[in-house]
């Protein structure tokens, strides 16, 4: 089982709070680490932004991936969603297995 790190951005604590909780709830995510204090530039619709934002860390399974997507965007308060996951390439084999455990359906 490959485990995913997905990084999201969130424009307030209220609601990358919100995802958080529902992503554990609902076994999309293992854990969800909420870092505040986030700075962001980017460029949007021509401009480039400045944000201060809250990232969330989502621990999950590659086979969770696209039902996670889905979720944040019926979440989340912006009109494109940063939702980018990365391939864990390695770690603590109790800590991977525990991942993919916790994300599996109906357990």
């Amino acid at each position: 089982m490959t485990v995913l790190v997905c990084y999201c951005s969130c424009p307030d604590p209220l609601s990358a709070d919100r995802i958080a909780q529902a992503l554990v709830d609902e076994r999309l995510a293992a854990c969800v680490n909420v870092v505040p204090g986030v700075h962001s530039v980017y460029r949007w619709q021509g401009a480039v932004e400045r944000a201060d934002e809250v990232l969330l860390l989502v621990k999950t399974t590659n086979a969770r991936l696209e039902a996670l997507t889905a979720r944040v965007r019926s979440l989340h308060p912006d009109e494109l969603p940063e939702l980018v996951a990365v391939e864990v390439a390695g770690g603590s084999p109790a800590y991977l297995a525990w991942v993919a455990q916790q994300t599996r359906p109906g357990d």
